[in-house]
């Protein structure tokens, strides 16, 4: 499940994601929000915060994809907050791919993230 971070600075975006995540969190939450973005601003500042994380099912993992590919020019900072250890070091390994500046963030830093973020 993924539900929207409130009170965000201006161009930027966040979600807090919960078990596992399906296509539909992605249909109905985060493409929307994501184009709503790019349509405002032509670009994407998004904070994703993962206290816990049980993973993607297939249709989620493809739409991510999807996603992160066809706006592929517009990501210009991903802020990924969390201890989840796997994540952290599926992160250290791939972030590098990851479209637009990619930083991660311990969970207690979720403040900073936002900053940055929105820098």
């Amino acid at each position: 499940m993924i539900k929207t971070l409130p009170d965000l600075p201006d161009r930027v975006i966040g979600f807090e994601a919960a078990g596992e995540i399906h296509a539909d969190d992605y249909r109905d939450v985060l493409i929307p929000a994501v184009e709503r973005q790019i349509a405002a601003y032509d670009e994407v500042r998004i904070v994703l915060v993962f206290p816990d994380f049980a993973g993607f099912s297939s249709g989620a993992a493809w739409q991510d994809l999807k996603m992160g590919t066809e706006h592929l020019t517009k990501w210009k900072r991903v802020a990924l907050v969390t201890d989840v250890e796997w994540m952290v070091r599926l992160v250290d390994l791939f972030g590098w791919m990851t479209p637009g500046e990619f930083k991660r963030f311990p969970l207690a830093d979720r403040d900073a993230a936002i900053a940055w973020a929105a820098g």
